[in-house]
């Protein structure tokens, strides 16, 4: 490529796009312009597809609106999108997930999720203080007998 198609390029990247990835529940928000008047529009779903790079880096979102499927296909850094939130991040074993479209009901969104953020941090402060417990109850065993003696005198 030539440098002043990249210099054109890098002037519409976004400066700091969001991390997203296959597998994540986001609600992107979109302009949508009525005549004069623009207006925001919410659409959330499931992140099912990432593809290209640069500037034409685009995904598919999909959700099910009253039983029918409904895929969208946005361009990552397009000015027409005013923000992409990560409601809920998947954990995914594949690039594209488009066997979801085969999926009827619950079971077409149903991906385990990844504990991020502040949620792992408490998530894992949790599991420490089952093994703490479980380290302290072990002792008590011990002392079993000695109760029972308390008890039969």
């Amino acid at each position: 490529m030539s440098q002043l198609i990249k210099d054109i390029e890098a002037k519409q990247l976004k400066e700091e796009p969001p991390e997203i990835r296959v597998g994540d529940t986001v609600k992107v928000e979109t302009i949508i312009q009525e005549g004069k008047k623009e207006r925001s529009q919410y659409f959330e779903g499931l992140i099912i597809g990432i593809s290209g790079s640069g500037v034409n880096k685009t995904f598919k979102v999909r959700r099910i609106f009253q039983g029918i499927g409904i895929e969208r296909t946005f361009l990552l850094h397009s000015p027409k999108i005013r923000k992409i939130k990560v409601i809920r991040s998947g954990k995914t074993r594949r690039a594209k997930l488009y066997y979801l479209r085969n999926r009827i009901g619950t079971k077409a969104t149903r991906l385990k999720t990844i504990q991020t953020g502040n949620k792992a941090a408490k998530v894992n402060k949790k599991e420490a203080k089952k093994n703490d417990t479980k380290a302290k109850s072990e002792p008590k065993a011990e002392t079993k007998p000695a109760e029972t003696k308390a008890t039969e005198e």
